[in-house]
């Protein structure tokens, strides 16, 4: 069950069912979550259909199409071919996925599309990810080291690399962090699975001299252990990484350097 941050005393209309296409024999139906926070009005769910015949197989072909030629005012993030891959999470048939990976043919029935879940929407399908954003900043993404810099690169293993595989692809798309219990109740002080998958990252890797100050920074009742190893994070992540795993792993160096 997913739950949505919506503007305060609201609740979700009926919103507008717009026509279908004439002479069309291949109609999907479509159900969005649309909302303008400059009109005043009770976010809706407004009804499109689109001729299959005429747009590509992913949920967001359906949503460019429905903007491009049904309804301009529909807004939406998405960045694909421009190196900034995850722009276009959202939740689709009750799934937090990205829309340019999701099949129209894998959805029975009509397509409901929402934004992320618990996440304050800036409109439609567009949530705020400025904490989110601010809280991967706070774990300092970048290699750190006091050395003296070598004369071309930061040499490594290939056992050392090997560890970072199943990290270093994440996309940052929210999916996971926006499908865990946890950040729902404390995200103003959890970092949440995406951010901490991206911390382990950092911790592993054999060329990073900072692991104790890393830990340091999350040792915090909040900021690491309201994880409850619910693996909706996992299920969630459209890479197939495993952010629960990754969490555990803290846990562990957590261990490990108090004994």
């Amino acid at each position: 069950m997913v739950e949505f941050t919506l503007p305060k005393n609201s609740k979700i209309k009926t919103g507008k069912t717009w026509p279908k296409p004439e002479g069309a024999s291949n109609l999907r139906e479509f159900k969005i979550y649309r909302w303008n926070p400059d009109t005043g009005e009770n976010p809706s769910i407004d009804t499109y259909f689109i001729d299959l015949d005429d747009c590509g197989p992913m949920v967001l072909d359906a949503l460019l199409y429905i903007k491009n030629n049904i309804d301009p005012t529909l807004t939406l993030r998405r960045s694909c071919r421009e190196g900034i891959c995850g722009s276009c999470a959202m939740n689709i048939d009750g799934t937090n996925t990205l829309a340019c990976t999701k099949g129209m043919d894998d959805i029975k029935g009509a397509v409901k599309i929402y934004p992320l879940p618990h996440m304050p929407v800036v409109k439609d399908l567009v949530p705020d990810l400025n904490n989110f954003y601010a809280q991967h900043r706070s774990i300092e993404p970048w290699l750190k080291t006091v050395s003296p810099p070598p004369a071309k690169e930061w040499k490594q293993s290939h056992e050392d690399r090997v560890k970072l595989d199943g990290l270093y692809e994440c996309i940052l798309c929210a999916c996971c962090s926006t499908s865990c219990p946890s950040y729902w109740w404390n995200g103003d002080r959890y970092l949440g699975p995406a951010v901490l998958l991206q911390a382990y990252r950092w911790l592993i890797d054999s060329r990073d001299e900072a692991t104790g100050e890393r830990l340091d920074n999350l040792e915090d009742p909040f900021r690491l252990y309201r994880c409850h190893t619910i693996m909706n994070c996992t299920q969630a992540c459209p890479k197939g990484l495993n952010p629960a795993k990754a969490i555990a792993g803290i846990k562990k160096m957590m261990v490990e350097r108090s004994v």
